[in-house]
C-alpha cells in the first residue's frame, strides 16, 4: 500500500485547510486510516481515526474542529480542519492499517499570522 498526502500549507489562526491521503496498491485490504502529527520536539500524537464504516475517533485537542472522512471508492481519507490554532502547526501523517500498518509522507501544516 503506497499513501499520498497533499492539502498541507500556511493559513492563519482561525482559518481551514483539508488534507487528503489517497491509498494506491492493496488498498482493498486497508481497514482503519487516519492522521498523525509531529510539532517540532514533541511526540507524534495521533490526530483522528476512521473504520472502514465510518466509526471515528479523535485527539481531545482537535475534537469539534477537526473532522475526518473517507471515501472508499477511491481509497482515500481526507481531514478537513477548522478554527485553526498556532499548536495545531505541525508536519501531519496519513497512515492505513490492513495486516500491517502503513505510512505517506509529511505534509506540512504551518499556523501563523
Amino acid at each position: 500500500v503506497q499513501l499520498q498526502a497533499s492539502g498541507g500549507g500556511l493559513v492563519q489562526p482561525g482559518g481551514s485547510l483539508r488534507l487528503s491521503c489517497a491509498a494506491s496498491g492493496s488498498a482493498f485490504s486497508i481497514d482503519a486510516m487516519g492522521w498523525s502529527r509531529q510539532a517540532p520536539g514533541k511526540q507524534r500524537e495521533l490526530v483522528a481515526t476512521i473504520a472502514r464504516r465510518g466509526s471515528t475517533n479523535y485527539a481531545d485537542s482537535v475534537k469539534g474542529r477537526f473532522a475526518i472522512s473517507r471515501d472508499n471508492a477511491k481509497n482515500t481519507v481526507y481531514l478537513q480542519m477548522n478554527s485553526l490554532k498556532p499548536e495545531d502547526t505541525a508536519v501531519y501523517y496519513c497512515y492505513a492499517m490492513s495486516v500491517y500498518a502503513f505510512w505517506g509522507q509529511g505534509t506540512q501544516v504551518t499556523v501563523s499570522s
